[in-house]
This record gives structure tokens, C-alpha cells and sequence, in this order.
């Protein structure tokens, strides 16, 4: 089974609180050996608010790692002494990236498998004066990753993004071809990943109807075809662009494996419509694994005991899974 780096993610969110569920669960026992990295102060204070018949089991690298039944592996990295539940601090920024860097760090030496991250805040890395914006550009940083994507996997939709996070006014100038064909390699490459053998990919148009030959729009016809026809004489097996009114549904059916989106809520609407609970969100381009649960820190239902678990599962399941 592979080893697993599970970081803790914001020590006010739920990320403790998932990690302890999900690892608990045989659904992740089955298919992982799941080692937390973070601080033991705080997953200690998880364990008593569950009131689970767990123990927390303090190793000092990956290759202590042996759960036993009632146990629980985590590396501790010793950032808090105290923190603050419910909200976004300074100190709980700055863990953030502690877990992150030594989970990058135990990935790259190949002492894991891959890595699994719980949510974190970017109001609290902005608070503790950290530059990157969340999980993706800070991985890239650490492995010298240039090109990257964001996919995202919500059974039975898989999505993957040209666009990730910018305002929606700026999005028709920030979609070129050379981006689009990008994307629709890493759909390819991802399809690998998950041993879909023969992927069927689809590119969503960023018009309604498409564009309908240029008269809703012509980015279809300056940027969007020209990056499939250049895909498929790649020996992709890419088709569209497609309504994206319809381009779901016919996913959702089957037709396709996945799904080349223009914008983040292109894509992720749909998505979380169908798998809100069980989202899981993949980084591709890394030396090594990475995904995440498809939510966030949850502060305001945090520290209570009734996060569900379902997405971290998720993660932790698709990272057993999916091979380089």
C-alpha cells in the first residue's frame, strides 16, 4: 500500500477533524498507510472533541510508519504550542506552510508516495505575509513545477481547467491556444493516471452555444478549434468544442472521460451540484501525487465534531490510486 502524507491543514478549520475521521475509516486503511503531518497539540485536541478510541502515534519519519488498529502516525512539526479554533490567525498561516514543505520535501526524497492536504485559508497565509495564494502555486514553488494544472474529479465528472482562479471580465483574454492545448494535454496525461486506456476528452466551448460560428463570440474560432485540431494531430482524442449547456450532461452519461473547461466555475458549478460532499481536487504537473478534499477550512462548523469526512476519503482514495 502507499504511504501517504496527509498535512493537517489551518489548525482553526477542519482539517484535523476530517483527517482523524477519514483515516479511521476502512475505505482509507484498505488502500493507505496514512501518516499526518502536522502539529500533535492540535490533532491531540481532535481526538478529544471526536472521543474516538484512537491514540496519536508521535513518528519521527515515514519509515516508522505502521498503524496499528486504534493509532493514528504523525510526524510532528512542533509549530504550536496553542492556537485559536474557528478562525484564521497568523501562526496557523505560517503552520500551514510548515506541513506543506515538509510533506513536498518527504514526497521529492520519495520517503511517500504522494501527499494529501487538507484545506487551508488564504486569508490566513496573506495574514502571516506569505505570498502564494493557496496550495497549487506554493507546490509549484518548492518542485520548481513551471507548467501545472488544476483537475478536479466529482464521480462520475472529472474537470480540468485553462483558467483557474481570475475575474470572470478577464477571462476571454487570458484563454489562448497554447493554454488550451496545455489543458487538453494534462487531460490526457490524467486519463493515464486514472488507467482510463482509451480517454474520450472533451473541450467546453466559453460561449452559449459555442459561439454558434462567431455570432455569440469568437473565441472558438480565433483560440478554441485550433487547439483541438493541434491536440488531435498530437494523436489526442479530443473533440469540441462543445456547448457547455450540454457538455455535462453528455459526461454525466459516459459519452466523455473528461472535461477541458475555459473557466473555474464552468467547470466546478456542475460539478459540486453532483459531488459536493465527495470533491476531490488533483494537481498535475508535480514530480509527485497530489490531491485534497474540494472545500474548504469551514470555520464556522469547525471544532464541533460534525465535518464530514466524505471528501478527504475521497482524496485519500484517488491518491492510492493514481500512478505517474
Amino acid at each position: 500500500m502507499k504511504k501517504l502524507a496527509i498535512t493537517m491543514g489551518d489548525p482553526g478549520g477542519v482539517g484535523a477533524e476530517i483527517i482523524i475521521k477519514a483515516v479511521r475509516s476502512p475505505k482509507v486503511r484498505q488502500v493507505s498507510i496514512p501518516i499526518i503531518i502536522g502539529d500533535s497539540v492540535v490533532m491531540k485536541e481532535a481526538l478529544r472533541i471526536l472521543n474516538v478510541p484512537s491514540t496519536l502515534r508521535i513518528i519521527r519519519s515515514p519509515d516508522e510508519a505502521n498503524p496499528l488498529k486504534n493509532s493514528i502516525d504523525c510526524i510532528d512539526i512542533g509549530l504550536m504550542r496553542k492556537f485559536k479554533k474557528n478562525k484564521p490567525t497568523p501562526p496557523g498561516g505560517r503552520a500551514c506552510v510548515g506541513y506543506i514543505k515538509k510533506a513536498a520535501e518527504l514526497a521529492l526524497l520519495k520517503s511517500v508516495d504522494g501527499i494529501v492536504t487538507a484545506p487551508i485559508s488564504k486569508e490566513a497565509l496573506k495574514m502571516a505575509g506569505v505570498s502564494w495564494p493557496g496550495h497549487t502555486e506554493m507546490l509549484a514553488d518548492f518542485t520548481k513545477t513551471k507548467d501545472y494544472a488544476m483537475m478536479f474529479i466529482g464521480e462520475p465528472l472529472r474537470i480540468i481547467l485553462v483558467t483557474t482562479h481570475a475575474a470572470l471580465k478577464n477571462v476571454p483574454r487570458l484563454i489562448t491556444q497554447q493554454k488550451i492545448v496545455k489543458a487538453i494535454r494534462f487531460a490526457k496525461k490524467a486519463c493515464n493516471m486514472l488507467e482510463i486506456r482509451t480517454p474520450k476528452i472533451a473541450v467546453a466551448g466559453l460561449n452559449p452555444h459555442a459561439g454558434e460560428a462567431g455570432r455569440f463570440g469568437d473565441e472558438e474560432i480565433k483560440k478554441i478549434i485550433p487547439a483541438i485540431k493541434k491536440a488531435q494531430k498530437e494523436g489526442i482524442s479530443v473533440s469540441g468544442p462543445f456547448p457547455p449547456d450540454i457538455v455535462f450532461n453528455k459526461a454525466y452519461k459516459g459519452d466523455f472521460d473528461i472535461i477541458v473547461c475555459m473557466y473555474h466555475d464552468q467547470g466546478l458549478i456542475p460539478l459540486k451540484m453532483i459531488a459536493f460532499d465527495r470533491g476531490v481536487n488533483l494537481t498535475l504537473g508535480l514530480p509527485f501525487i497530489r490531491t485534497s478534499p474540494d472545500h474548504g477550512t469551514a470555520y464556522d462548523i469547525a471544532w464541533k465534531g460534525t465535518a464530514n469526512p466524505s471528501s478527504m476519503i475521497e482524496a485519500i482514495k484517488v491518491a492510492a490510486k493514481l500512478e505517474l
